[in-house]
């Protein structure tokens, strides 16, 4: 007699799939928050100058832009996402080990650490394309704000903690610095490998690169202007653009002009997380009810306060309320803008047109730190040099955000709110009155009265 075999179903693949999924981010969180969150502060034990700072901040993405271009390939090589997602995730934990030696390197430490940090970016952004579209294809479209919002909470969770042990672990050793990030620099590696495990637990379905699916850089930029996703593309990369101008001179303001230990510093960089961790989850839904691009125009428009706010105080309790309304706006902006490149994409194109959008990303993020760290070092306008760029920064994405939000159009039907009504909303669970039955079509905008542009093609969406 034949005892039957169980065979599990592609939802039971999927639903295990997604639970492995928030595993693997909540482990890759401790290793972002044991290490990466200290790379900058590893870099200043090391003597690091501005410039030196604003490469090791930059630099590393840039190449790695550079190199997920190769994504695809890889893919093809594998004929699996999975696969150079695992090799690459294994091998980006990896380079902990090189980074740490550095210390033993002389005059050249800093050099070094910029040439590891290099090899770790490129290791990670070689997975992103690849990672995106099999998310994506795991994901429905009209759940991944709420499946997102959750996994962000417990990302947020997981590197807020790891945060908090990894300045307490660098305080704890102040007598010997040194240590006290070989520890949590070899935690950082532990997690990663742990998250590479779970990654390889994970349903990958099916996936077939279709001649013609594929199309060049030089294609990408000729259609952006006419798509909305170039369009958006260019949005977030002008925006990251004026962001890196002065997000890499934050730790050094704290930790140089204010002189902040290691575990006053990791408190003021947690604060975010912690409300990103309370919040994620309210924007989740809200981008899943009233669609990204109200949730990307909304704190578009707020995080490009942020830095402004850094103007008015030095107080210890004045930088907390600072950091908390800063984590709460760029929650909402990260899951919006990820859910948008999901929305703008389809499952063939994605991982193509998501590397050519890192790769202008990158280049974007290098040279705004280049332009920020030279503006540091020859500014003598106020009392700290990082002051100036602050308030470069601010103007220049309050500029990008009023510039290109109206050109750029919802994918999705979606209910339609004001922008208080959608804040209201967030923290409840029932229905509001004021949002409308009727779904808004997808060529309307539903933040302004009159029709957008109509475009030609959505060359990169599921309409094509």
């Amino acid at each position: 007699m034949k005892i039957p075999i169980s065979v599990e179903s592609r939802d039971e693949k999927v639903k295990k799939s997604l639970k492995y999924s928030i595993a693997d981010g909540s482990f890759y969180s401790l290793m972002v928050g044991f290490g990466e969150s200290f790379f900058t502060a590893f870099a200043i034990f090391l003597k690091a100058n501005n410039i030196e700072i604003g490469l090791i901040s930059s630099l590393p993405q840039a190449l790695g832009s550079i190199a997920q271009l190769y994504s695809t390939k890889l893919i093809s090589i594998f004929k699996s996402r999975k696969t150079p997602v695992l090799i690459n995730a294994a091998l980006e934990g990896l380079m902990f080990l090189p980074i740490i030696f550095v210390y033993f390197f002389g005059n050249l430490k800093v050099t070094f650490l910029i040439l590891f940090l290099c090899l770790y970016w490129i290791f990670r952004m070689l997975i992103n394309p690849a990672w995106s579209s099999w998310m994506g294809d795991l994901v429905k479209p009209g759940e991944r704000g709420k499946y997102f919002g959750r996994r962000n909470k417990f990302t947020g969770f997981f590197t807020l903690i790891a945060l908090m042990v990894g300045g307490y672990l660098l305080a704890a050793n102040k007598q010997n610095e040194y240590l006290g990030f070989v520890i949590v620099f070899l935690i950082a590696m532990s997690a990663r490998l742990i998250s590479v495990f779970f990654l390889s637990l994970k349903y990958e379905p099916s996936y077939t690169q279709v001649s013609g699916s594929a199309f060049s850089l030089q294609e990408f930029l000729g259609k952006a202007v006419k798509t909305n996703f170039g369009l958006f593309a260019f949005f977030l990369t002008t925006m990251n653009f004026s962001v890196y101008l002065s997000a890499p001179f934050f730790a050094a303001f704290m930790l140089r002009d204010l002189q902040l230990d290691y575990l006053t510093f990791s408190i003021i960089i947690a604060v975010p997380l912690i409300t990103k961790f309370l919040t994620t989850d309210a924007w989740g839904y809200a981008c899943d009810r009233f669609g990204s691009r109200k949730i990307l125009t909304m704190t578009a428009l707020l995080i490009s306060s942020s830095p402004l706010l850094w103007l008015f105080s030095t107080d210890f309790k004045y930088l907390i309320l600072i950091q908390m309304y800063s984590g709460f706006v760029w929650a909402g902006f990260e899951i919006s803008t990820f859910n948008f490149i999901l929305d703008c994409t389809s499952t063939l194109k994605r991982a193509t047109a998501i590397s050519y959008y890192n790769l202008l990303n990158g280049l974007a993020v290098l040279a705004g730190a280049i332009v920020g760290g030279i503006i540091v070092k020859y500014n003598s306008l106020f009392w700290s040099k990082y002051i100036f760029i602050f308030l470069v920064s601010g103007i220049a994405r309050f500029a990008v955000a009023i510039y290109f939000i109206p050109k750029i159009h919802e994918m999705r039907h979606v209910q339609k709110a004001t922008y208080t009504d959608v804040l209201a909303s967030m923290f409840s669970h029932s229905p509001a009155p004021f949002v409308q039955s009727r779904p808004v079509p997808m060529h309307e905008d539903p933040d302004r009265k009159r029709k957008p542009k109509k475009y030609s093609e959505d060359y990169f969406s599921d309409k094509d």
